[in-house]
């Protein structure tokens, strides 16, 4: 008696439930292949800037004898670990605007960054090796500024990557600095 009063699922209910199961899990697929692209993306961000920073740190030596320190000078050790932190921390922040799609809707961005991660990779060299202080001092006068503006393109996209490029001002405040009383 009380099986007369059960009442059986109609044959679309359960059509309907696998084809719900069957989009949720199209749906963790996608989103999952999202997450894999947009980890080995991000991998490649940090990565790029990093070896590049790292090969000019090896071109700039660990000893610059062509150059008097001021009493202040901080090892190299901690110049290169400093140079590649902020170079990684660029990387980062460039990922962050182009996931945001900032690379398309603000045409000078990628230019901007170009440019800072050139000039930074160029003063180590120029001011370690080659002792050329002068030139050093306007290059990174040259960075601060495009640092600067790109922060600020950065920031419009992206606030927490515009955030990201305020350490980078500081430590290039400090080469400015440095620079200066090499001169």
């Amino acid at each position: 008696m009380a099986s007369q009063s059960l009442k059986h699922r109609p044959k679309d209910e359960r059509t309907t439930t696998t084809t719900n199961t069957t989009t949720m899990k199209n749906k963790k697929a996608k989103k999952l292949a999202m997450a894999k692209r947009g980890l080995r993306s991000l991998a490649i961000a940090i990565a790029v800037p990093f070896i590049l920073t790292a090969l000019t740190t090896y071109i700039s030596g660990t000893a610059a004898s062509t150059v008097s320190k001021p009493f202040w000078h901080l090892p190299m050790w901690a110049f290169h670990l400093a140079s590649i932190s902020t170079s990684c921390l660029m990387g980062l922040s460039a990922w962050l605007v182009w996931a945001e799609g900032g690379f398309h809707r603000q045409p000078t961005t990628l230019p901007l960054f170009v440019a800072q991660l050139l000039l930074g990779l160029f003063w180590g060299p120029l001011v370690f090796r080659l002792g050329a202080t002068r030139m050093g001092l306007a290059v990174c006068i040259t960075l601060f500024a495009t640092l600067f503006a790109c922060s600020q393109s950065f920031h419009r996209v992206n606030p927490i990557a515009g955030n990201l490029v305020k350490p980078c001002l500081a430590w290039v405040s400090f080469l400015a600095m440095f620079n200066y009383k090499l001169i």
